[in-house]
Protein backbone atom coordinates (compact mmCIF):
# COMPACT_ATOMS: atom_id res chain seq x y z
CA UNK A 1 0.00 0.00 0.00
CA UNK A 2 1.41 3.28 -0.53
CA UNK A 3 1.80 5.90 2.15
CA UNK A 4 0.22 8.80 1.62
CA UNK A 5 1.79 12.01 1.86
CA UNK A 6 0.48 15.11 3.61
CA UNK A 7 2.64 17.37 1.15
CA UNK A 8 1.50 21.24 1.24
CA UNK A 9 2.51 24.35 -0.33
CA UNK A 10 2.78 28.20 0.26
CA UNK A 11 3.46 31.79 -1.45
CA UNK A 12 5.89 34.31 -1.68
CA UNK A 13 7.31 36.51 -4.37
CA UNK A 14 10.21 36.51 -6.87
CA UNK A 15 11.59 39.12 -9.20
CA UNK A 16 13.89 39.25 -12.26
CA UNK A 17 17.22 40.64 -11.19
CA UNK A 18 19.98 40.50 -13.83
CA UNK A 19 20.20 41.65 -17.57
CA UNK A 20 23.12 40.27 -18.87
CA UNK A 21 21.85 36.59 -17.55
CA UNK A 22 18.08 35.01 -17.17
CA UNK A 23 18.53 35.37 -12.77
CA UNK A 24 15.61 35.13 -11.04
CA UNK A 25 15.64 35.46 -7.11
CA UNK A 26 13.27 35.50 -4.16
CA UNK A 27 11.60 33.77 -0.92
CA UNK A 28 10.13 30.92 -1.22
CA UNK A 29 9.81 30.85 2.46
CA UNK A 30 9.43 33.69 5.14
CA UNK A 31 10.17 32.91 8.74
CA UNK A 32 7.37 34.33 11.33
CA UNK A 33 4.78 36.02 9.28
CA UNK A 34 1.07 34.76 10.24
CA UNK A 35 -1.26 33.56 7.53
CA UNK A 36 -4.90 32.63 7.20
CA UNK A 37 -5.26 29.25 5.74
CA UNK A 38 -8.53 28.94 4.65
CA UNK A 39 -11.37 30.99 6.20
CA UNK A 40 -11.66 32.72 10.38
CA UNK A 41 -14.43 30.12 10.36
CA UNK A 42 -12.93 26.99 8.50
CA UNK A 43 -9.03 27.15 8.80
CA UNK A 44 -6.53 28.12 10.70
CA UNK A 45 -3.34 30.28 10.77
CA UNK A 46 -0.08 29.31 10.41
CA UNK A 47 3.63 30.55 11.53
CA UNK A 48 6.74 28.59 10.33
CA UNK A 49 8.99 28.80 13.20
CA UNK A 50 12.69 30.52 11.86
CA UNK A 51 14.53 27.77 12.46
CA UNK A 52 11.88 25.18 10.67
CA UNK A 53 14.69 24.25 8.00
CA UNK A 54 17.27 23.22 10.15
CA UNK A 55 17.04 19.61 9.83
CA UNK A 56 15.19 19.71 6.35
CA UNK A 57 16.21 17.71 3.81
CA UNK A 58 17.30 19.80 0.54
CA UNK A 59 19.33 17.73 -0.86
CA UNK A 60 17.69 17.53 -4.38
CA UNK A 61 14.79 20.47 -5.11
CA UNK A 62 13.99 21.45 -8.33
CA UNK A 63 12.42 25.17 -9.09
CA UNK A 64 9.05 24.48 -11.01
CA UNK A 65 6.77 25.78 -12.75
CA UNK A 66 3.13 25.45 -11.16
CA UNK A 67 4.46 22.18 -9.25
CA UNK A 68 3.69 20.25 -12.37
CA UNK A 69 5.85 17.64 -13.10
CA UNK A 70 5.12 17.71 -16.64
CA UNK A 71 6.88 21.10 -17.31
CA UNK A 72 10.55 21.33 -18.02
CA UNK A 73 12.65 21.78 -14.79
CA UNK A 74 13.70 25.56 -14.69
CA UNK A 75 16.42 24.74 -12.75
CA UNK A 76 18.02 22.61 -9.63
CA UNK A 77 20.33 22.73 -7.27
CA UNK A 78 21.71 19.48 -8.23
CA UNK A 79 23.50 20.79 -10.53
CA UNK A 80 24.31 24.58 -9.14
CA UNK A 81 21.32 26.43 -11.48
CA UNK A 82 19.35 26.79 -8.08
CA UNK A 83 21.01 28.14 -5.01
CA UNK A 84 19.05 27.88 -1.29
CA UNK A 85 20.24 30.30 1.18
CA UNK A 86 18.58 30.42 4.95
CA UNK A 87 18.55 33.60 6.22
CA UNK A 88 17.09 35.99 9.14
CA UNK A 89 13.83 36.67 6.31
CA UNK A 90 13.62 32.81 5.27
CA UNK A 91 14.44 30.48 2.63
CA UNK A 92 16.00 32.77 -0.56
CA UNK A 93 16.33 31.47 -3.74
CA UNK A 94 18.25 32.20 -6.47
CA UNK A 95 18.30 30.39 -9.94
CA UNK A 96 19.69 30.98 -13.26
CA UNK A 97 17.91 29.76 -16.28
CA UNK A 98 19.25 27.53 -18.97
CA UNK A 99 18.23 29.59 -22.49
CA UNK A 100 15.67 27.14 -23.58
CA UNK A 101 12.14 28.66 -25.04
CA UNK A 102 10.20 27.46 -21.79
CA UNK A 103 13.01 28.94 -19.56
CA UNK A 104 12.94 32.37 -22.08
CA UNK A 105 9.27 32.58 -21.78
CA UNK A 106 9.19 32.55 -17.84
CA UNK A 107 11.84 35.06 -17.14
CA UNK A 108 10.14 37.36 -19.32
CA UNK A 109 6.92 37.16 -18.00
CA UNK A 110 8.94 37.25 -14.10
CA UNK A 111 10.54 40.50 -15.76
CA UNK A 112 7.08 41.92 -17.01
CA UNK A 113 5.40 41.27 -13.39
CA UNK A 114 3.17 38.59 -14.97
CA UNK A 115 4.49 36.17 -12.56
CA UNK A 116 5.93 37.54 -9.01
CA UNK A 117 4.77 34.78 -6.38
CA UNK A 118 6.77 31.53 -5.65
CA UNK A 119 5.33 28.38 -3.86
CA UNK A 120 6.77 25.35 -2.32
CA UNK A 121 6.08 21.96 -1.24
CA UNK A 122 6.93 20.21 1.71
CA UNK A 123 5.91 17.82 4.26
CA UNK A 124 5.48 18.71 8.43
CA UNK A 125 7.76 16.80 10.96
CA UNK A 126 6.78 18.95 14.01
CA UNK A 127 4.37 21.37 14.75
CA UNK A 128 2.43 22.69 17.59
CA UNK A 129 -1.28 24.12 17.99
CA UNK A 130 -2.29 27.12 19.86
CA UNK A 131 -6.07 26.76 20.47
CA UNK A 132 -6.88 29.53 23.20
CA UNK A 133 -8.68 31.70 20.34
CA UNK A 134 -11.64 31.15 17.93
CA UNK A 135 -8.86 30.79 15.41
CA UNK A 136 -6.50 27.98 15.70
CA UNK A 137 -2.50 29.00 15.34
CA UNK A 138 -0.38 26.27 14.17
CA UNK A 139 3.38 26.43 13.77
CA UNK A 140 5.59 24.76 12.24
CA UNK A 141 8.51 24.21 14.25
CA UNK A 142 10.75 21.94 11.89
CA UNK A 143 10.30 21.04 7.75
CA UNK A 144 10.90 17.28 7.12
CA UNK A 145 11.16 17.47 3.47
CA UNK A 146 11.46 19.99 0.74
CA UNK A 147 9.75 18.29 -2.13
CA UNK A 148 9.87 22.01 -4.85
CA UNK A 149 10.14 25.27 -4.91
CA UNK A 150 7.71 26.71 -7.98
CA UNK A 151 7.30 30.29 -9.54
CA UNK A 152 2.92 30.40 -9.46
CA UNK A 153 0.87 31.95 -11.70
CA UNK A 154 -2.09 32.49 -9.35
CA UNK A 155 -1.89 32.84 -5.42
CA UNK A 156 -2.55 29.78 -3.25
CA UNK A 157 -4.52 31.75 -0.69
CA UNK A 158 -7.71 32.40 -3.30
CA UNK A 159 -9.02 29.56 -4.22
CA UNK A 160 -6.53 28.03 -6.23
CA UNK A 161 -5.79 24.01 -7.22
CA UNK A 162 -2.60 25.23 -4.85
CA UNK A 163 -4.77 26.18 -2.41
CA UNK A 164 -7.10 23.61 -2.16
CA UNK A 165 -3.60 21.14 -2.35
CA UNK A 166 -2.65 23.36 0.96
CA UNK A 167 -5.54 22.25 3.03
CA UNK A 168 -4.84 18.75 2.97
CA UNK A 169 -3.86 19.29 6.87
CA UNK A 170 -7.01 21.16 7.32
CA UNK A 171 -9.36 18.24 5.95
CA UNK A 172 -7.70 15.88 8.88
CA UNK A 173 -7.99 18.05 11.48
CA UNK A 174 -11.85 19.02 10.43
CA UNK A 175 -13.15 17.13 13.43
CA UNK A 176 -10.90 18.77 16.02
CA UNK A 177 -11.42 21.82 15.00
CA UNK A 178 -14.91 21.96 15.20
CA UNK A 179 -14.48 20.41 18.68
CA UNK A 180 -12.09 23.34 19.94
CA UNK A 181 -14.50 25.87 18.46
CA UNK A 182 -17.94 24.68 20.29
CA UNK A 183 -15.33 24.20 23.62
CA UNK A 184 -14.42 28.12 23.25
CA UNK A 185 -18.32 28.98 22.70
CA UNK A 186 -18.98 26.93 25.58
CA UNK A 187 -16.78 28.40 27.35
CA UNK A 188 -17.58 32.28 26.44
CA UNK A 189 -21.61 31.37 27.06
CA UNK A 190 -20.28 30.04 30.86
CA UNK A 191 -18.40 33.43 31.08
CA UNK A 192 -21.59 35.53 30.25
CA UNK A 193 -23.88 33.58 32.61
CA UNK A 194 -20.97 34.48 35.47
CA UNK A 195 -20.93 37.72 34.74
CA UNK A 196 -24.40 38.07 34.23
CA UNK A 197 -25.11 36.60 37.93
CA UNK A 198 -22.36 38.46 39.79
CA UNK A 199 -24.11 41.79 38.21
CA UNK A 200 -27.33 40.62 40.17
Amino acid sequence: MTKMINKETRISEIQAVSEEKMIIEGYAIKFNEQTLIGTEAHGFKEIIASDALTETNMKDVPLKYNHQDNFLVIARTRNKSLELEVDEVGLKIRAELLDTQSNQDIYKMVKSGLLDKMSFAFTVKNQSWDRAGMVPVRTIQKIDRLYDVSIVDVPAYEGTSVYARSLELLDNNTRELENLKHEYQKEIIRKKIKIKGDIH
